[in-house]
């Protein structure tokens, strides 16, 4: 048209503009407008308005307000264009100035302004701006249910939805993904259902949006038949509604039948790898996460930091330390951002193997910690028995100004406990609710209870249960009956011990703490009751199980293990142990193992508990110096306890034990523990 000298007029000039627009060029837009100068068209409304909306679509909005402040004539679309520029960017202040000036407020800027006040928060606002329209149209009440369902505010959504139903208001897609979205959160199949009927009446059930939104709130509401039917119906299927398949599969515990499905996808994106991978690991399958995962790998899919949180944790219920610092290094080597969550799993698999140090360095580096991280560090720290480096943590923790919570207080609670401090426990449980407002829950009192009876203040702890606001629960009662074997209160043993058996028959752990109990005063009699109510109601013992990692893989180990491929050498290396121990002066701890059966069985009997196996096969498999590190599902006992001590002195190696209570970090014949567990 330049070239061959036609005439260009007001009505060329916004199709050029609106090309740029549409292709968010503003260096394109601006070459127009300094056409539009140069032709003399600068003070026409319709070009004004077109380049208003390109400058505020390209988030220029200095350009754009300056053309909207200078324009002689403004109309409702400069209007609408301005504001809807200052909505794109977030800008809440000018956006409100601009719609408080609009000489008539219709309703696309009234919808524009509900959308951002909800999405910047400020929900009374975009609430009360609602009641106040005149008119509405299908667009504000999609608008408010949206905001409200993407806030949480589900309950606020269906009460809407419902009174625009009544008001009878057509329903659009985007009002049912939202409100299908608000009844998965809140559980409300039959709601979900009568959505699901409105839908098909109204004809968008084939939407591929809303066939997944159906999907996730069948499934999510436990429905997984009706997800299924679904699924199998539906012509139009994509990404989002295998992902969402697969993960109601999980939701419901169906794993087997999740696999199926994801082993069968053409096309896996890192959202299908993340979602089997994070439902392995919620369900305790941890090697099949782990397997998985180098599965993800292989197949040359990069995990993100959702899917490496999953991982870490599957290594830290492993105690696949190896593995683990494998991950972190993929960390830094792809620059991947740790987030708060991701850095705090770093911290808690460090502090869960025992490797104290690294978790410190994670957590320093760290530029987002929440009150996770500070909580994973603190009850890190005690764990591996540094209480007073974990207690200056939490006064650090408030320096900061990061205000604790009630996750805190079990955690600080519990760094007294495992050190015995009686009275600094007393004053930060009376803190919580005088200084922090934090009401104790059964795990604050349970970790009270535990501490007062490890230190032999078994009536105080008992006092303390009788005077709880809040029932006490097995565990509560149970960590007094195990102070009770440990300083040899039967009496009270006993009683606590038949009151823990009416609570919870099929208990294993009791039925052995009273055997126990009955064992050391040598009341055969009972201790053979006992077994018998065992096998009565079914109850059997959980054995003792410890694993250990060598050489990137893990292995297990149960008491009086013999189907290790290297149980030869495991034997062989018992008897090596034994001998040095021997040397020492050790004695087993014979009364640990309360059978009715001679000295010499007993001896025999303890040498094969799954940490002196495991220790057994770390000093054959792990070169030195690396720790050898072990995890028990069971409180160890104190014959493996003075044994491990005298191994790490003998084969001079460090020895990490972590018990289901804390970790032992045995070195140069002594205990990190202090001989308090």
């Amino acid at each position: 048209m330049l070239k061959n000298n036609v005439c260009i007029d007001n009505y060329t000039f916004p199709l050029l503009v609106q090309a740029s627009t549409i292709r968010l060029s503003e260096a394109e837009g601006k070459e127009f407008h300094n056409h539009v100068i140069k032709t003399g068209f600068g003070s026409d409304v319709y070009v004004k308005n077109t380049l208003i909306n390109m400058y505020a679509v390209c988030r220029n909005l200095v350009d754009a307000r300056k053309m909207f402040d200078e324009s002689p004539v403004l109309d409702s679309v400069s209007w609408n264009s301005i504001l809807a520029g200052y909505v794109q960017v977030g800008n809440v202040d000018e956006a409100k100035v601009i719609f408080d000036k609009m000489p008539m407020k219709n309703v696309i800027a009234s919808n524009s302004m509900i959308v951002l006040l909800g999405r910047s928060g400020r929900m009374s606002e975009a609430c009360q701006l609602f009641d106040e329209m005149m008119e509405k149209d299908v667009v504000s009440w999609t608008a408010l249910i949206s905001c409200y369902e993407q806030h949480g505010m589900y309950t606020q959504a269906l009460d809407l939805f419902m009174q625009m139903c009544s008001n009878g208001i057509s329903i659009d897609e985007v009002v049912a993904v939202s409100v299908l979205s608000a009844c998965a959160h809140l559980l409300v199949v039959q709601t979900g259902e009568s959505v699901h009927g409105l839908v098909i009446r109204v004809g968008f059930e084939s939407y591929v949006n809303l066939q997944n939104a159906l999907i996730h709130m069948y499934s999510t509401c436990g429905d997984v038949m009706a997800a299924q039917r679904l699924f199998d119906t539906s012509s139009h299927l994509d990404q989002i509604s295998w992902n969402s398949m697969i993960s109601g599969y999980l939701k419901c515990g169906s794993l087997e039948q999740a696999r199926e499905l994801f082993d069968s996808m053409a096309d896996k994106d890192v959202v299908s790898w993340t979602t089997m991978i994070s439902g392995y690991a919620q369900h305790d399958h941890f090697s099949e996460t782990l397997a998985l995962f180098q599965e993800m790998l292989h197949e040359d899919n990069k995990p993100d930091e959702t899917t490496l949180v999953s991982v870490l944790s599957a290594c830290t219920h492993l105690s696949a330390l190896d593995q683990g610092k494998w991950i972190h290094t993929y960390i830094r080597k792809n620059e991947l951002k740790v987030n708060s969550i991701l850095g705090t799993t770093l911290v808690d698999m460090y502090m869960k193997c025992g490797c104290v140090e690294n978790a410190l360095e994670v957590f320093n580096g760290m530029e987002e910690k929440g009150v996770s991280s500070w909580n994973a560090l603190i009850l890190g720290l005690a764990m591996n028995g540094q209480v007073e480096r974990s207690l200056d943590m939490f006064q650090k923790m408030k320096e900061c100004g990061v205000t604790p919570n009630e996750i805190t207080f079990v955690a600080v609670l519990g760094a007294c406990r495992h050190m015995g401090l009686v009275d600094e426990g007393r004053s930060y449980f009376n803190a919580m609710t005088r200084h922090y407002n934090v009401e104790p829950n059964i795990k604050h009192y349970g970790c009270m209870v535990d501490l007062l009876a490890r230190a032999g203040l078994l009536k105080e702890a008992e006092t303390l249960i009788d005077s709880m606001p809040i029932a006490p629960d097995v565990a509560t009662w149970g960590a007094l009956l195990g102070a009770c074997r440990k300083h040899g209160n039967s009496e009270m043993g006993e009683r606590v011990g038949r009151k823990l058996l009416e609570l919870q028959p099929d208990h294993d752990g009791f039925h052995v703490l009273l055997s126990n109990i009955y064992a050391s005063k040598g009341n055969w009699d009972s201790v053979l009751d006992i077994r018998v109510a065992m096998t009565r109601q079914g109850v059997v013992k959980v054995p003792g199980c410890s694993m250990i990692e060598a050489n990137g893989a893990v292995h297990e180990f149960l008491a009086g293990d013999k189907s290790h491929s290297q149980i030869n050498e495991i034997e062989e290396m018992l008897a090596e142990m034994e001998k040095r121990l021997k040397i020492m002066g050790y004695a087993p701890g014979t009364d640990e193992v309360l059978l009715d059966i001679d000295e010499e069985e007993k001896e025999s009997t303890l040498f094969r508990h799954s940490e002196k196996l495991a220790i057994a096969y770390g000093l054959i498999a792990i070169a030195p110096p690396t720790p050898i590190r072990i995890i028990k599902n069971l409180r160890i006992c104190s014959d493996c306890h003075a044994a491990a001590k005298l191994i790490s002195k003998a084969f001079d190696r460090e020895i990490v034990v972590r018990d289901r209570h804390r970790f032992h970090h045995f070195k140069d014949g002594s205990c990190s523990c202090m001989e308090f567990w």
